[in-house]
């Protein structure tokens, strides 16, 4: 929260010098950030390592059933994404990430690139070097951030209330300690199980369709009436009965 408060601070003060030496801030230029600074305005036909730096962070807007590719290339999924993302925060949904889209993205980021509302302790109880599941360490941390910013989009959906992570990334050790299936998406760090608090379970299966989950299973699935399931598994699976889906 300091490092946030800390950030608006800055950004305000350098706004404010630019405006007293009549220097015009480019996007992105604005303010610096811990996590990452966009250096320019992105739109329909950009591409590059900016671009997927801005796609993991609103892969949480794709809209209904959908999943946004992060790949790179700003086309019309990106731009419609980018728009959803505006509209939710009150910015101007114009589909085009300048100054205001970066701020709020900086606003809602910490210094270790995840969302304000998740880390990656809660995405991660088996142990602290994400090593031991079915991909590499390096590529189930990366899915984890992907997750939880989808997490983070679906928690602004649901009126910014809480949404509890039970469980994400396990070893091949820890799923079997626990029971999980042997070809578990917690094994490549992009699932994550979510319990009941502010939200049902049924109600947070039924938003997590807008948010770029292709897994999604809850109450009414063999072993999941006590959890819902999100992950990033590469074709729609959804399966709830108790709650229509």
């Amino acid at each position: 929260m300091l490092r946030r408060t800390a950030r608006l601070l800055l950004s305000i003060v350098m706004l404010m010098v630019a405006g007293l030496t009549g220097v015009v801030a480019t996007a992105g230029t604005a303010q610096a950030d811990d996590c990452y600074t966009w250096s320019r305005t992105l739109s329909q036909g950009a591409s590059g390592a900016d671009v997927t730096q801005l796609q993991i962070r609103v892969a949480g807007y794709p809209g209904y059933g959908g999943v946004l590719a992060i790949d790179g290339d700003y086309g019309p999924a990106t731009a419609a994404a980018v728009k959803r993302f505006q509209a939710a925060y009150g910015l101007t949904a114009d589909g085009v990430a300048g100054s205001a889209t970066y701020s709020k993205i900086y606003a809602l980021q910490d210094s270790d690139c995840t969302p304000a509302h998740f880390s990656y302790a809660e995405l991660n109880d088996c142990n602290s070097t994400w090593s031991g599941g079915a991909v590499s360490a390096e590529t189930a941390k990366s899915n984890a951030l992907r997750t939880m910013w989808k997490l983070e989009a679906m928690r602004h959906a649901l009126g910014d209330q809480p949404i509890t992570v039970t469980s994400g990334f396990r070893s091949y050790a820890c799923n079997e300690a626990v029971g999980g299936a042997s070809s578990s998406r917690h094994l490549y760090g992009d699932a994550a199980d979510l319990g009941a608090g502010p939200h049902s379970l049924c109600r947070l299966a039924q938003q997590a369709r807008y948010h770029g989950f292709n897994g999604i299973l809850g109450p009414g699935y063999p072993g999941h009436n006590d959890h819902t399931h999100v992950d990033h598994r590469s074709s729609r699976y959804w399966s709830a009965p108790s709650c229509g889906i």
